[in-house]
């Protein structure tokens, strides 16, 4: 598992421990990973703590000025045993909303599974997302994790089925505007305003 690393092409453009704003500035990297584990693997250093005890990210790209961020997650988001949900917003997604991130792309590939909880964090995460213009776009998350996602309803927060198989030959911004076409058209179907409005 350590020689599973976060996307590097994006570098070129943008580097989360160079940016002031970033939740994860001047963080740095061990090369051994410095106890990053799941299921006893070690990780590749590049991933990013934030308090959780199975699931890792890295912020691939910022853009504050467009008002977007693409994260990429990695290992289990397990919201049951802790409440991972809860360190992601706070001490990740808070951050970035104060620096005027409004839309969010989780790229999900890499999570291997998903326990439930409450939706209480997801639906606070929107409404504020919603309430500053924004949206959540959940891509590439394997079936099963979607399935288990379900159980709480979280996809009523997010655009969760999305399956963008090459979306690495993009730059940041052809991605950004390649989900958002996908979310505008999802926001005006029927099927979607029936989903929010029955909430």
């Amino acid at each position: 598992m350590h020689t599973l690393e976060p996307f590097y092409n994006w570098r070129q453009y943008y580097e989360p421990d160079e940016d002031a704003a970033s939740p994860f500035y001047e963080s740095g990297h061990s090369p051994t990973g410095q106890g990053k584990l799941i299921y006893n693997y070690v990780l590749n250093p590049e991933w990013e703590d934030f308090g959780s005890a199975t699931l890792y990210l890295k912020i691939l790209f910022a853009d504050y000025d467009r008002g977007f961020a693409v994260l990429e997650m990695m290992g289990e988001w397990n919201d049951c045993l802790h409440n991972d949900v809860m360190y992601f917003k706070r001490d990740v997604i808070e951050p970035l909303e104060a620096e005027g991130i409004r839309h969010f792309i989780l790229i999900g590939e890499n999570v291997l599974n998903f326990h439930a909880s409450d939706d209480c964090y997801y639906q606070e995460w929107f409404d504020e997302t919603v309430e500053n213009g924004g949206w959540i776009a959940a891509i590439n998350f394997r079936d099963h994790v979607r399935d288990e996602m379900e159980t709480v309803d979280i996809p009523q927060y997010f655009l969760m089925n999305a399956q963008v198989i090459n979306w690495r030959t993009f730059t940041p911004w052809q991605f950004f505007e390649l989900v958002d076409q996908a979310v505008t058209r999802r926001l005006s179907s029927a099927d979607w305003n029936q989903e929010v409005d029955s909430e």
